[in-house]
């Protein structure tokens, strides 16, 4: 039995989604703005702690049951979701790498008192949106340093707390040598260089900023953005991601599901020709939450530290399996609104319609493009270049 759906976060989760979410996902997404409300249920509620173990104050909940709270975030907002995942990301990045370091085991006690809001800042100028590689750097001045980065997209930037920043090094490191570093909010200034008018994941509020930060050294997490990148921060990103991708998904499927049974309850004793497409979707529903589940159990078996399970999370093949994990996902999600619009017809078509698809439909097209598959693809391409055979 999932004793995980009746925890208390979880029920927290389903209340944020309900009552704060779900009242605002359309005015999120006509706006463009930021989900305040939402965001500020999820402080309240502690869960922006929930990965911080118990022994620190947090709730310690498994990566298992934090893309179930995505997941019941994304059916009501998809924004909202992605919001919460990208901030677990650098917590759990934090919890998993930096734990014996005093600067950040007093952070994380600041983070469940305060519910600190993390965001993201690995995109930039010149690189893209490739996370390996880094122009900035470190700049070293006795016990503090100084960092300058111009970002091509922070995600929720001027409405975060603190930043965790990829750089290089120093200035003589290569580009694929880099650490990560918090940043808190007294001590970077975000200068906005462009807006966020985009088709979906308006909430997400990702415009371009040139930031500028100070901070002691303390603030640089000690071990290898290389090795947290392979170890945690890219499975763990496409895992949350998928947790996203299902509750965006699963509330297009529950509008058709509803859809279909209101034409049985209009002609009792038949069974509507959309019921068909119906039994076709809910497959497709089922293989994208397989695909994402069986990647996730094995993800926390592995995710223990010994240096066998070490070996495999850094190995190419398990490279490639988490990288084709977020692109057929990204790939499912669009058809699988898609099939749940043409099961609605022109009440899915409509924006004024409870069974509108408009705002899932857009979100459903980012999952492949904010995150590009083209790269991840390209990155695959040159795995499979020098991977063994199997």
């Amino acid at each position: 039995m999932d004793t995980s759906a009746s925890s208390p976060m979880i029920l927290a989760a389903r209340l944020v989604a309900r009552e704060f979410a779900a009242p605002h996902a359309n005015a999120v997404d006509q706006e463009a703005r930021f989900p305040l409300e939402a965001v500020s249920a999820l402080k309240r509620e502690k869960l922006l702690s929930a990965y911080v173990p118990v022994a620190m104050g947090g709730a310690g909940l498994s990566l298992t049951e934090l893309v179930q709270v995505v997941e019941i975030l994304a059916r009501e907002c998809a924004a909202t979701a992605m919001i919460y995942a990208m901030h677990q990301i650098q917590v759990i990045s934090i919890v998993r790498h930096a734990m014996d370091n005093l600067w950040y085991q007093n952070y994380l006690r600041e983070l469940v008192a305060h519910q600190y809001l993390i965001a993201s800042v690995t995109s930039e100028v010149g690189v893209g949106g490739e996370m390996r590689r880094s122009s900035c750097a470190v700049e070293m001045d006795g016990q503090h340093f100084k960092l300058v980065k111009d970002a091509t997209t922070i995600s929720y930037g001027a409405q975060a707390d603190d930043l965790l920043v990829t750089a290089r090094r120093n200035p003589d490191a290569a580009n694929s040598d880099q650490s990560l570093v918090l940043v808190r909010k007294a001590d970077y200034t975000l200068e906005q260089k462009g807006g966020w008018d985009t088709m979906g994941m308006r909430g997400t509020c990702s415009p371009p900023f040139l930031m500028t930060a100070t901070g002691d050294v303390a603030q640089i997490i000690d071990v290898p953005f290389g090795d947290m990148s392979a170890q945690t921060v890219v499975p763990v990103s496409h895992l949350l991601w998928g947790g996203c991708w299902m509750g965006c998904a699963a509330a297009a499927v529950n509008k058709a599901r509803a859809f279909v049974r209101g034409q049985a309850r209009a002609n009792p004793g038949t069974v509507p020709p959309t019921a068909l497409r119906l039994a076709e979707l809910v497959s497709m529903m089922q293989s994208l939450r397989t695909s994402v589940q069986a990647c996730l159990t094995e993800y926390e078996a592995l995710s223990v530290a010994d240096d066998a399970a070490v070996g495999i999370l850094t190995s190419m093949g398990y490279s490639l399996k988490m990288n084709n994990l977020k692109i057929d996902a990204t790939q499912a999600l669009p058809q699988i609104v898609t099939k749940a619009l043409s099961i609605c017809g022109i009440l899915g078509y409509k924006n004024d319609s409870k069974f509108s698809m408009s705002r899932h439909l857009r979100d459903a097209h980012s999952a492949a493009i904010m995150v590009g598959n083209d790269r991840i693809l390209a990155t695959n391409a040159n795995l499979l270049l020098v991977l063994k055979d199997d």
